[in-house]
């Protein structure tokens, strides 16, 4: 992908520049794709490996990135990610290994990002939802 292509970091002059998130991301041009809410479970069996919050994390990133791939997309064409997380004080506590998990999976790729802590998921195991949206540039 060319660098005029790729999705650019909008950051507001004067502002505090973010850890492991954009502010803003702006693309010139392409294809959006819309990835779904992923849980941390496997995709095949629709069954939880873990009960873990990390464990679930890196199973819904890598789902995440599975879908991606199925649409012609890469990590580095996210431009949003909305993470639904049930506890908040598990998302902190795991803030180090959900950080090593996220660049194994994702490479240093930073799109905007929100964290909403939610009461429950669908899913009565799930601990973590993520749903991204990525832009494929033209060819």
């Amino acid at each position: 992908m060319s660098d005029d292509a790729r999705p650019r970091a909008i950051q507001p002059v004067g502002w505090r520049a973010p850890t492991g998130y954009a502010n803003g991301v702006s693309v010139p041009r392409g294809r959006v794709l819309y990835v779904a809410g992923q849980v941390g479970w496997n995709p095949i069996s629709g069954e939880f490996n873990h009960d873990d919050f990390i464990g679930q994390a890196r199973q819904a990133l890598a789902n995440v990135v599975a879908v991606l791939r199925a649409g012609g997309a890469t990590p580095e064409h996210l431009v949003r990610l909305t993470w639904y997380v049930t506890s908040r004080d598990e998302y902190v506590a795991a803030r180090r290994a959900l950080g090593d998990a996220y660049r194994e999976l994702l490479g240093p790729h930073y799109p905007a990002m929100s964290l909403l802590v939610v009461s429950a998921l669908l899913e009565p195991r799930a601990k973590v939802e993520i749903e991204a949206t990525a832009v494929v540039p033209d060819e």
